[in-house]
């Protein structure tokens, strides 16, 4: 049995590399890949401490949680092909479409 600590460690870890690859890097996919990753690290939060208090509410919150990341990437993908197709690159550096 892994102690709830270690995993609260690990879903902290997970969260704060997610962080930094969205602040850091420019590419679009790797942003959308970082930001799942930080939405993983609250599920896995959320499971942890819904296990330890014995309740369901963290896991049943976890259920939407993932849904909302589902209908993210479905959206966020389509948005990246749709720039890819115009300007022929996924960096955020390089995509101004909302400039005037």
């Amino acid at each position: 049995m892994v102690p709830i600590s270690n995993l609260l460690i690990l879903a902290a870890i997970l969260f704060a590399i997610g962080v930094i690859g969205v602040l850091i890097r420019r590419n679009a996919i790797v942003i959308f890949m970082s930001i799942e990753l930080m939405l993983n690290s609250v599920n896995l939060t959320l499971v942890v401490l819904a296990k330890q208090l014995q309740s369901l509410d963290g896991q049943i919150f976890m259920l939407f949680v993932m849904t909302v990341a589902a209908a993210e990437v479905a959206v966020g993908l389509a948005l990246i092909i749709s720039a890819y197709r115009l300007r022929a690159t996924v960096h955020v550096d390089e995509i101004n479409l909302l400039r005037g």
